[in-house]
């Protein structure tokens, strides 16, 4: 288990369309613009051109997602009798989420200007936010209202409403998808070898309270006849004790339904049936070795992880590197490993979070010179609190060795999030 951290330290524009052309997710819809009371001003009311985009179209739940409002026209005017000079308007607005997540989305925008005679409409401005995504499936997002600020001689506030007859339509789409979800069932045995008939304490963990577990010998890639069945605990987990009467047996399994799966079963664990046969009568006697089995185990170098920081504002990755993981595998017979890890959120100043989702990793594992087993790094990408493969070894006829594992991660920090000291905690565990 490792403590992880990370400290944190614009306006965006839309991409061009041809001449002539709307850009794609362009948007018009009927605003009203009351003038501030100081401006003596009617209202102004009209048509607000708008366009929406996200930065990832296609995120995964837990994924933060930028958006950006830009607002092409607005019927609201300079609220200064005489000209308002450049960079003194600061829009803020909201984005409207429907669909598969609702919600709304504050945007906010800098202080860029040009000047504005008297009278004249404000211009276009850029505003940009952020949002994390909790619901797999299709979202929409619209344009809701917007106040545009003026800082020139009073500050004043013209806020633009959408009709409260017709809603804003969609300016941008985005569709989520689930995590995935890893299968962390695992056996552990009370002893490692027997004689035929022993009573083996088993304990199969990780599966969903309340599943009907079997527990069963395997002999090589084969189930034998040795089998116990229970229901796991709120806890996932069952506790049961397996005669094991066939000498051809070589491990043992846990599954849930009809047969065993990857999807459903646990890794096996290894046990040796030890068949003490009668002496012979003859002279000659038989001299035997025994090569016992160890167990599977793992260490890690170094203690806690510091990420990269990255600025206020932009945010962005703050980098890193776990500590070098060593796994030992000593235990002989079929079974392979696997190691798993999770990560809480992060928690900064204040209570702020930014989800563990928001962390990633790209593994790596080298099996040493003489190992029995090939080691396969898991796949790069989210960790998060469900858990991610950092690393395994397959099921085959004699396994074992010395492997050393590692990656990179890397924390994907929000714009804006406020400056601090981040920290969450890395599990690692080795089944």
């Amino acid at each position: 288990m490792a403590v992880l951290a990370a400290t944190t330290g614009g306006a965006l524009s839309a991409p061009a369309a041809a001449e002539g052309e709307a850009p794609p997710g362009q948007v018009d819809f009927p605003t009203h613009c009351p003038a501030p009371q100081e401006a003596g001003l009617p209202p102004a009311d009209g048509p607000t051109t708008a366009r929406i985009t996200v930065d990832n179209p296609a995120p995964q739940v837990g994924d933060t997602v930028t958006v950006t409002y830009q607002v092409v026209r607005t019927p609201a005017v300079n609220p200064v009798g005489g000209e308002l000079p450049a960079d003194v308007l600061t829009p803020t607005g909201r984005i409207l989420l429907a669909g598969a997540q609702s919600g709304e989305v504050t945007v906010v925008g800098a202080k860029r200007n040009d000047p504005v005679p008297a009278g004249a409409a404000l211009p276009a401005v850029t505003m940009t936010g952020t949002f994390t995504v909790t619901a797999p499936g299709e979202t929409t997002l619209a344009p809701g209202g917007y106040t545009l600020h003026t800082g020139h001689l009073l500050d004043l506030d013209t806020t633009c409403t959408a009709d409260a007859a017709s809603a804003a339509p969609v300016s941008a789409r985005l569709t989520a998808t689930g995590l995935p979800t890893a299968n962390l069932r695992s056996v552990f045995l009370g002893a490692a070898q027997g004689r035929p008939g022993a009573m083996v304490k088993v304990t199969a963990a990780g599966f969903p309270p309340g599943a009907a577990v079997t527990v069963a010998g395997r002999a090589g890639a084969a189930e034998t006849a040795d089998r116990v069945s229970a229901t796991a605990d709120e806890l996932g987990t069952a506790l049961v004790e397996l005669a094991v009467t066939d000498k051809a047996t070589t491990a043992v399994i846990a599954y849930e339904g009809g047969a065993w799966s990857a999807r459903q079963g646990s890794g096996p664990a290894a046990y040796t049936v030890v068949d003490a046969a009668p002496p012979p009568s003859a002279a000659t006697r038989k001299v035997t070795a025994t090569v016992e089995p160890g167990v599977l185990g793992m260490t890690q170098t170094g203690e806690d992880i510091t990420l990269g920081a990255v600025p206020y504002g932009d945010g962005g990755a703050a980098p890193g590197r776990i500590g070098t993981v060593t796994v030992t595998d000593a235990r002989g017979g079929p079974a392979g490993w696997s190691l798993i890890g999770k990560v809480t959120d992060f928690t900064g100043p204040g209570g702020i979070r930014i989800p563990g989702a928001s962390l990633s990793w790209t593994p790596r594992c080298v099996a040493a010179e003489g190992s029995r087993s090939v080691c396969t790094p898991g796949s790069a990408g989210v960790v998060g609190p469900e858990g991610a493969l950092l690393a395994s070894a397959p099921d085959a006829p004699l396994v074992g060795g010395t492997f050393t594992i590692d990656a990179t991660v890397t924390l994907k920090v929000p714009p804006y999030t406020p400056p601090g000291a981040y920290t969450a905690v890395l599990t690692l565990t080795l089944s």
